[in-house]
């Protein structure tokens, strides 16, 4: 499907008599949050899954563009619904193709939807979702490209508080973490003058690719496509981008970077290794290494160097300060198995245990109590920052903010969409 179908489409709903959605989610203010899903591959059956473990959500109806995908799902998903006594989606609340994500904007039981589908669609699918009047979760990145998170700000600005518009970015959410920035906020380590980022991840393999369609093909090892997916450096290593611009309350200035797809690529363009500096505001400068290479998934860190300490924190290694102002948030810091005894008295191995489920909770809660997020532009500046490492490494050269922005880098993804409907 072209662009111009894709705008022609949001701006079909956009003209609809809409509800608000407050006022049709009060009139069943005890009932569950009717929930659909765009995007029913491996990440988004798992989100959906936490969400509906840890809030009281009803999985109402399903979109994707392969059939394939939709079937695999269901049986998850229904189990999901089954578990909490509500019934089976509905097969005509199953939506394929390429306007499968209209057709459920367009299913009035639905309250909100969570976009998993991959990252080249969404701005598209929060601009219609936005304009039918569904509060959204849409996973990270925003965009694969500067135009892109230029119209989710847009997106945002329009909200105008009908709805909640929350994007991916769970660590903000994993209670650790959110102390160990309100520490560095406040000041304990003092004036940050440098920081540490890396995400050593393990390679993601390839998905079968041949003896079907080439963009059937992409669309499945989407991540392997730096055009469908933004690259590594927006789908992993903006995690801790983001956790950065968060603790210092900012986006970067400049950076400088290179990087590279060292491994030589089977199938697929997008590079296996960036390695960026930036420039923040104050003379704060961030060294960040993304890596996607081999079997062994390595560390992911976020490290602040300050005048009178420093603050790091590790998926799996601990979250604490030294220095001055000494804290440790009680995560372990090395390679073991926590006890059921230690888990209940607050003992875990990961950071991120409740980072999902506090931000499934904050999501569906401000559904329910009407006070709704908006996180459009949080979430575009950390893509955008991600963005400008990744000029800086692909064009081998300094890049300012001010040059990325005007860039109005825009990707074209290349795919006929239209061959998955069906005839």
């Amino acid at each position: 499907m072209e662009r111009r179908t894709f705008i022609k489409g949001a701006a079909a709903l956009s003209s609809m008599v809409i509800l608000k959605p407050g006022t049709v989610f009060g009139s069943r203010a005890n009932s569950a949050v009717q929930l659909g899903i765009i995007g029913c591959g491996d990440r988004g059956t798992a989100v959906i899954s936490s969400m509906s473990k840890h809030t009281n959500i009803n999985i109402v109806a399903m979109a994707d563009l392969l059939p394939d995908k939709l079937q695999k799902a269901k049986a998850t998903l229904d189990k999901l619904n089954a578990d909490k006594g509500f019934p089976a989606i509905q097969k005509g609340s199953m939506y394929q193709g390429s306007r499968a994500y209209l057709q459920l904007l367009q299913n009035r039981n639905v309250d909100a939807v969570l976009i998993s589908s991959p990252a080249y669609t969404h701005p598209e699918f929060m601009e219609a979702a936005v304009a039918a009047g569904k509060h959204v979760y849409c996973e990270k990145p925003v965009a694969p490209d500067v135009d892109g998170c230029k119209r989710v700000e847009r997106v945002g600005e329009s909200v105008q508080g009908r709805v909640s518009v929350v994007v991916g970015f769970q660590i903000r959410h994993a209670t650790p973490y959110v102390e160990m920035v309100k520490r560095i906020q406040r000041g304990d380590i003092g004036d940050v003058l440098n920081a540490q980022l890396y995400y050593f991840s393990s390679e993601i393999q390839l998905k079968p690719y041949s003896d079907i369609p080439y963009d059937e093909a992409r669309i499945r090892n989407h991540f392997h496509f730096r055009d469908l997916s933004g690259g590594i450096l927006l789908d992993q290593g903006i995690h801790m981008i983001d956790v950065c611009n968060w603790a210092l309350q900012g986006h970067p200035l400049s950076a400088i970077g290179t990087g590279s797809n060292n491994r030589g690529a089977e199938f697929g363009d997008a590079w296996n290794n960036y390695q960026a500096i930036y420039e923040y505001p104050n003379g704060t400068h961030v060294s960040f290494h993304c890596s996607q290479i081999g079997k062994q998934f390595g560390d992911v860190c976020a490290r602040f160097i300050g005048t009178k300490g420093i603050a790091e924190a590790h998926y799996s290694g601990g979250v604490f300060i030294t220095g001055d102002n000494a804290w440790d948030s009680g995560v372990l810091r090395q390679e073991a198995k926590v006890t059921p005894e230690q888990q209940a008295a607050g003992i875990f191995l990961s950071s991120l245990h409740d980072a999902d489920a506090n931000k499934e909770k904050a999501f569906i809660n401000s559904i329910q109590s009407g006070n709704y997020l908006n996180e459009t532009r949080s979430g575009s500046r950390s893509t955008l920052s991600a963005i400008l490492g990744r000029q800086a490494a692909e064009g081998a050269k300094r890049v300012s903010w001010e040059e990325m922005i005007f860039s109005n880098e825009k990707i074209d993804h290349h795919l006929d969409l239209q061959q998955f409907d069906k005839a």
